[in-house]
């Protein structure tokens, strides 16, 4: 069956994977993220209206009244207590999530409680998510402050950023989860061609390219895997960014670039770009220049899959990509290679980017690829033209989704290899 054929969600809801993966999540890649940052002890906090980010990755999705989840770092593995009161008690238990849930009288004080568990276990560091990814900044002052006076001077001076600990866990994919980000990929990459099968040069519209994905996208059943506003990005023009899609009618001798993800199970997030050529009257191909740059762009993508390995840090795998930029002639470019892609488009992990600042790498580029990482990332080359009597740049960016594996990379499908192109009519 074809996209195009396709009438219904090719991920069925009714069959939704989470709360299995969810569960495996904690118990087999929470232990070594806690390691790995040096927590043992991780307090997430959560209530209604204005939960956590991390709240559904945690069985905190049924809080109303507040309601802490403590995850406390065993020889062993992880043990999670879910503080939650009377009532959201009960559907707390019916996750079967937590390995003790622990009830409170509604309206009594759920830091006391969490002071008293965390004073008997005694940790050394305290994770809350405080921090500058907004992933990980789901903790209010207020919670923040009611935290430390319930913990007093002495547990309260072992509260640390929990960004280091959800970065290690969020950014590593169990397998399961690789494979349905999988099938996701196929799926985004089939709608994007349907869309470009679409296109008559003169007629069409950026902005009908769009609403023709969002229509599919509907009929499908499938979110957008990022500011609905913004995705897709279609852009036969000159670069915008993340921006919204404009009405510039699509034109011969265009390169036409669309930035499109997906989110299935309401879950996991595709991040690709496909990009197409229109071709003029009597072309059966696009220019020698244009094939030229594409090619660049394709190889650029190439030479980072072959560098990628476990252990690097992300500014190194930028840096592949950036000599390759300067031995080509293109221009560069003022962001990153790539980012983590998953649970989020731009979900948190090591940042394949650093390199178009000066000085030393800072921050997540420092971060260190680990095995089930996923990474959107792009092969790019530059250059100027001129447009109405200014100089402005053009761009390929060749974007595909890839995985960590033991030994390098690889990609979640097969990537776009020639240019798409679309014929005069």
């Amino acid at each position: 069956m074809t996209v195009s054929d396709a009438k219904e969600l090719p991920f069925d809801p009714k069959d939704n994977p989470w709360p299995e993966i969810r569960r495996a999540r904690i118990e087999k890649v929470l232990p070594e993220a806690m390691r790995l940052s040096g927590i043992d002890a991780w307090l997430v906090a959560c209530r209604e209206n204005n939960n956590d980010p991390l709240a559904i990755h945690v069985g905190g999705e049924v809080a109303g009244a507040p309601a802490v989840i403590l995850f406390l770092l065993r020889e062993n593995g992880v043990e999670s207590l879910a503080l939650f009161p009377w009532g959201e008690s009960t559907a707390a238990r019916e996750l079967e999530l937590h390995d003790r849930v622990i009830e409170y009288e509604r309206g009594g004080d759920v830091w006391a409680l969490a002071a008293e568990h965390l004073k008997a276990a005694n940790p050394s560091a305290i994770g809350v998510n405080c921090s500058s990814p907004p992933i990980a900044d789901g903790m209010s002052w207020t919670q923040r402050r009611a935290a430390e006076r319930a913990l007093g001077p002495e547990l309260a001076a072992r509260l640390v950023s929990a960004e280091d600990l959800v970065a290690e866990w969020l950014s590593v994919k169990l397998p399961e989860e690789v494979d349905i980000m999988r099938r996701a990929a196929v799926l985004t990459d089939q709608l994007e061609r349907e869309a470009y099968a679409q296109i008559i040069p003169g007629e069409t519209r950026d902005s009908d390219v769009a609403r023709y994905l969002k229509k599919r996208m509907e009929e499908l059943g499938v979110g957008d895997a990022w500011s609905p506003e913004h995705n897709p990005s279609v852009n036969s023009g000159f670069p915008r960014g993340h921006a919204s899609t404009t009405d510039k009618v699509i034109e011969p001798g265009d390169i036409i670039g669309t930035d499109f993800g997906i989110k299935v199970y309401g879950r996991w997030c595709t991040d690709y770009q496909r990009f197409a050529y229109v071709l003029g009257p009597g072309e059966t191909d696009a220019p020698e220049d244009v094939l030229q740059k594409w090619e660049y762009a394709r190889k650029g993508h190439r030479l980072v899959l072959e560098g990628m390995k476990p252990g690097m840090r992300g500014w190194d795998v930028d840096h592949i990509q950036r000599e390759w930029m300067k031995e080509t002639g293109s221009l560069p470019v003022k962001w990153g290679t790539g980012h983590p892609v998953g649970y989020w488009a731009h979900d948190i992990g090591p940042y394949l980017g650093g390199g178009q600042y000066e000085g030393p790498p800072q921050g997540d580029a420092c971060r260190l690829l680990r095995v089930g990482q996923t990474f959107a990332y792009d092969g790019f080359f530059v250059w100027e033209v001129e447009h109405e009597g200014e100089m402005k740049q053009k761009m390929i960016s060749v974007e595909e989704d890839v995985v960590v594996t033991e030994d390098g990379a690889e990609y979640l499908i097969p990537p776009q290899e020639e240019l798409i192109l679309i014929p005069s009519r």
